[in-house]
């Protein structure tokens, strides 16, 4: 049995994390959770995540939830992997702004556009408009090949999920800086491993 365990639902927004277990190269164990079957209501999984989301992570006991958090604590559990930036590094700022920003204005933003909802005052917005996130995120990924500029991170993973979900959506439009952003991380072996481990588990559970 390994250390960590994922609970997961392929494809979800768990695949984030799918991907970034393989990016750190520790074993991990999948519980793999049926949602049409509502394995995630039941009382062992709520016991694990009251929210009854996939993914958790389970790491020698610490539970972690929300996928920014556990790819923030696994990039820092396994600092060996690269894929974190030192508190006392002045690029800690903008590393932990790009892992908030994923969940609190990218998420929000293509679910508004592709669910076609009527949100409220500008102002009550957390992401503030579509626009304005796809112009922050579009003048990132114009300054390098990742969000901090050499240095592929956690933050890439976390944000660039959202990306590469956009794109295959068409949620997002089909600019330069994303198609080349989500075609280099595309190319990553980790993420290679994921893509194809995702599908196995998808036909898993399907049988």
């Amino acid at each position: 049995m390994a250390d960590l365990t994922l609970y997961h639902a392929a494809p979800s927004r768990s695949s984030t994390v799918l991907w970034m277990l393989e990016e750190i190269g520790q074993p991990y164990d999948v519980h793999l959770l049926n949602l049409e079957a509502k394995e995630n209501r039941q009382p062992d999984y709520l016991a694990i995540n009251p929210m009854g989301k996939v993914p958790a992570v389970n790491h020698q006991g610490t539970i972690i939830t929300e996928a920014a958090a556990i790819c923030t604590y696994l990039a820092d559990a396994f600092p060996q992997a690269g894929l974190t930036v030192a508190i006392d590094d002045p690029l800690r700022g903008a590393y932990l702004k790009w892992l908030f920003f994923a969940p609190s204005c990218i998420e929000p933003a293509i679910l508004d556009r592709v669910l076609k909802k009527e949100g409220g005052p500008q102002r009550m917005l957390g992401w503030g408009d579509f626009d304005s996130v796809i112009g922050v995120l579009r003048q990132a990924l114009a300054a390098g090949p990742y969000l901090l500029g050499d240095k592929f991170t956690a933050a890439d993973v976390v944000v660039g999920s959202g990306v590469r979900f956009g794109m295959v959506f068409k949620a997002l439009p089909e600019l330069p800086e994303f198609t080349a952003y989500a075609q280099r991380l595309a190319e990553r072996p980790a993420a290679r491993r994921a893509t194809a481990k995702d599908a196995e588990l998808a036909k898993k559970k399907a049988g």
